[in-house]
């Protein structure tokens, strides 16, 4: 018997953020994540030593994901952004560098936990109510009746993906897919609460972006002999179609729902196999013309079918399960049992497709809130970072059709609230304060941190060496490369700020970012006319900034708290 080893005791670590190891191990992630941001940022390639899969990305999500973190304060930040991500889809590394700044800005302070969470929840709340307020100079409304604004809220995802690989035409044709395959999902006469459809998105690897295109309905991909043996099926009104969730193989260890009776002395397979023929027998008698099944129907049935001209497809697996229903309005039959002739449902055609070296079985629905975005890209690196970025960007379009608006885009909204912030904390700091405990000085230094790591953010966009200014006039973000002269007029190097609204032909002044000026009240109340005139705008998600701007602060004050950390070494 081998010898029962006493366990250990629990380590517990007091102040962990004093910890010299912790301090470094959260400047490696904050380097990590701040040198991804942008349609600049620096690729991350992450891979096991022992082999397997390469990532190539510089999105949030797959580097999180692929990151082991093993410090119990790191796994709380990319966790939490994590599951904002999961959440919101966007706004991932705008989340962890805000979070991971202020933690670094506010330990220089020497303020009580308490009074910087404090301080830190009453800034945020500041933030948030101004954001979402009608005199904010950085947010604009989203019209679903014009695809101006939205496309360049899709053009500012696919932009700021750089391992897409895109060039400025296919970025065009990408954005154009994906905002019509979100309005495909719409119902066409929806009224009060409306429920989307999906768009799924169908790998065309080795093929040139611009081949890319999206069809109505559902893509089964199958070979071309098989499509041969299905089609042509000719009938002038809609298919009615049988949807299984449950095996037809007859497979006596897989039943499904039901139960197969049988009598003594009889073979099992022959009485498994009778019941599917009897299953066919109502299928056809119901007048059924296309029978989809998840997993695998037995060679006899699908013979037995044919012969009465009912199509028959099996393997669609289970992530074609959901959207089909929804398409055909059937519902999945999960026994060999009687049918109710409420399961059926109908699809208005079926035909072939083909796109490239791959042959479809094209389900044509009568109502088009299900459509196949047929996404093509260069190589299977490219392709997996535009698949997300696609996703990314068809469910920012659902947070913006339930809460239609956008936010400037380019840095410029972080810092338009950065001059609000310090404008609003210098002249009218007990607005902020209230009925708090907390000193002006106190505010006045949180704020200042909290500003810092905001424009830190926007420092995170540039990569090259080049310089960041701010007008003094709207709050916005103008940049300037790295090569130019020290001393210039500024009109001359700078063409339009981060979002793209203003130009520098305007009567403005400039400061550099983080420079020491006097606190100014930045332009609220953006005009619309502005707006309308611009066509090439760089935009953010309202729901996901605020989102990410929430999960950033409150993370950072969940670590600043931590007075202990204890670790179970057995």
């Amino acid at each position: 018997m081998s010898r029962l080893e006493a366990k250990k005791p629990s380590l517990c670590k007091s102040e962990p953020l004093t910890s010299e190891r912790v301090r470094t191990t959260l400047s490696v992630l904050k380097r990590i994540v701040t040198s991804c941001y942008g349609p600049s940022g620096r690729l991350k390639q992450l891979h096991n030593g022992f082999g397997g899969y390469v990532c190539t990305t510089s999105q949030s999500s797959a580097l999180l994901s692929h990151l082991l973190v093993t410090h119990p304060i790191l796994k709380i930040l990319t966790i939490s952004v994590q599951n904002h991500v999961s959440s919101f889809s966007d706004c991932g590394l705008f989340t962890a560098i805000l979070c991971c700044n202020l933690i670094e800005n506010v330990q220089r302070l020497g303020l009580t936990p308490t009074t910087v969470i404090r301080l830190n929840k009453h800034l945020l709340s500041l933030c948030i109510s101004y954001l979402k307020s009608e005199t904010c100079g950085c947010r604009i409304p989203v019209d679903f009746s014009s695809t101006q604004i939205l496309l360049c809220l899709v053009r500012s995802i696919l932009t700021s993906k750089p391992a897409c690989m895109l060039t400025r035409e296919e970025t065009e044709h990408v954005s154009a897919l994906i905002l019509r395959a979100f309005l495909l999902t719409i119902p066409e006469n929806a009224e009060g609460h409306i429920i989307l459809g999906k768009s799924l998105i169908v790998p065309l690897k080795d093929q040139r972006v611009i081949d890319s295109t999206v069809l109505p309905g559902i893509l089964i991909e199958m070979s071309e002999v098989q499509l041969m043996r299905l089609l042509p099926i000719k009938k002038s009104t809609a298919l009615k179609v049988a949807l299984f969730c449950t095996t037809l193989s007859g497979d006596i260890s897989d039943t499904g729902e039901g139960t197969v009776v049988v009598s003594y002395g009889v073979s099992l397979e022959n009485a498994v196999l009778d019941q599917l023929l009897n299953l066919g027998r109502q299928l056809v008698s119901d007048h059924v013309d296309l029978v989809l099944c998840q997993k695998v129907i037995h060679p006899s049935l699908k013979q037995f079918l044919n012969m009465h001209r009912v199509i028959a497809v099996d393997r669609i697996g289970v992530t074609l399960m959901e959207p089909l229903t929804k398409m055909t309005g059937t519902q999945p039959i999960g026994s060999l049992g009687s049918i109710s002739p409420n399961s059926y449902g109908s699809v208005k055609d079926v035909c072939a497709a083909k796109f490239g070296s791959k042959h479809f079985f094209h389900l044509i629905p009568n109502e088009a809130t299900i459509c196949s975005l047929l996404l093509c890209n260069r190589n299977e690196t490219a392709w997996d970072e535009l698949k997300l970025t696609c996703q990314t960007a068809l469910h920012v379009l659902q947070l913006t059709l339930k809460e239609p608006w956008a936010l400037l885009g380019g840095g410029c909204t972080e810092t338009h609230l950065t001059a609000y912030i310090r404008h609003k904390t210098h002249n009218d700091p007990k607005s902020i304060l209230k009925d708090d405990e907390c000193t002006q000085t106190e505010l006045q230094l949180i704020a200042e941190a909290f500003c810092s790591a905001l424009e830190s953010v926007v420092g995170s966009l540039e990569h090259d060496g080049g310089e960041i200014l701010t007008d003094m006039k709207y709050g916005h973000l103008w940049s300037v490369q790295a090569d130019s002269p020290c001393i210039a007029n500024w009109p001359d190097l700078l063409s339009h700020c981060g979002c793209g609204l203003y130009n520098s032909q305007e009567e403005l002044s400039w400061s550099f970012l983080r420079s020491t000026r006097h606190p100014f009240v930045p332009q609220t109340c953006l005009p619309l006319e502005a707006v309308g005139s611009a066509s090439n705008l760089t935009l953010d998600c309202l729901t996901a900034k605020l989102s990410g701007l929430q999960v950033a602060v409150e993370t950072a004050n969940l670590i600043l708290d931590l007075s202990y950390v204890i670790e179970d070494k057995n």
